[in-house]
């Protein structure tokens, strides 16, 4: 039986009392930085102005938009590659245990920081070294989702798309991918997130711009409340393009 909808005052009390949470550990936190000094803790309002000028600030928001740039390029192009080999494993069986049984193991449990690390040492401080790690550690992520609906997928479907066409782009196009968009969709949603956390990784050994150097430089200074506010920056960001972005995706796909 179908759950029955909210009434009005359910989700006026579930408002309120989500608000009231935020609000009341917003109260404790400044109650508790009064305490302490500001480079250990700072107070809610010393992190909001830090904040605000993660996005106001030319000088700051450079940075705020140069991160953000590289995770969506690096998701894109993580997307492109785990799709690909996905598709090549599956159109070509000769080439699953290389993919499957090599490669995606390699990607999958390399660690993080090695890559970072490896950037550094192989690339320049650059954006390139940055996308470089972030693609890297995204990828198996993307292969694995994609590959799943490739073996989900309904091959009566395909069949009959190659019964009306014998251009394989085209039942690519018209039946694979549609089949396969909520694969996609999930690896998408799941690469924006990972690539948000390894953002700052990526950037502190291997930029000289981006959230991740403005933190490192509020490190060598004790800034904390601009280390702070570059991680609610972080939150903030990644909210607003899976509300904006990923969920109505994600909406329009479940339609279809």
């Amino acid at each position: 039986m179908a759950n029955p909808e909210p009434t009005v005052g359910r989700r006026v009390a579930e408002r309120l009392i989500g608000e009231g949470v935020v609000v009341a550990a917003l109260a404790a936190w400044g109650l508790f930085a009064l305490g302490l000094p500001e480079f250990i803790l700072p107070g809610p309002v010393a992190v909001f102005e830090t904040l605000g000028r993660l996005f106001l600030d030319p000088g700051f928001a450079v940075h705020t938009l140069t991160s953000a740039v590289r995770v969506v390029v690096s998701v894109i192009l993580a997307l492109i590659l785990g799709g690909g080999l996905a598709f090549l494993a599956d159109r070509f069986p000769v080439l699953e245990t290389i993919v499957h049984g090599r490669i995606a193991p390699v990607l999958n449990s390399f660690p993080s920081i090695g890559w970072a690390i490896l950037a550094a040492i192989w690339f320049d401080v650059s954006s390139f070294a940055v996308i470089f790690v972030q693609v890297a550690i995204l990828t198996p992520f993307c292969l694995i989702n994609i590959a799943q609906g490739l073996r989900e997928i309904d091959r009566d479907l395909v069949e009959m798309g190659r019964s009306f066409t014998r251009r394989e782009r085209r039942v690519l196009l018209k039946v694979s991918l549609p089949l396969l968009l909520p694969y996609i969709v999930a690896a998408l949603r799941i690469a924006y997130g990972i690539g948000w956390k390894i953002a700052i990784v990526s950037e502190l050994l291997g930029a000289d711009s981006g959230l991740g150097y403005l933190m490192l430089r509020a490190q060598t200074s004790a800034d904390t409340s601009l280390v702070v506010a570059t991680c609610l920056a972080i939150v903030f960001i990644f909210a607003l393009g899976e509300r904006l972005v990923i969920d109505p995706l994600a909406r329009r796909v479940a339609q279809h």
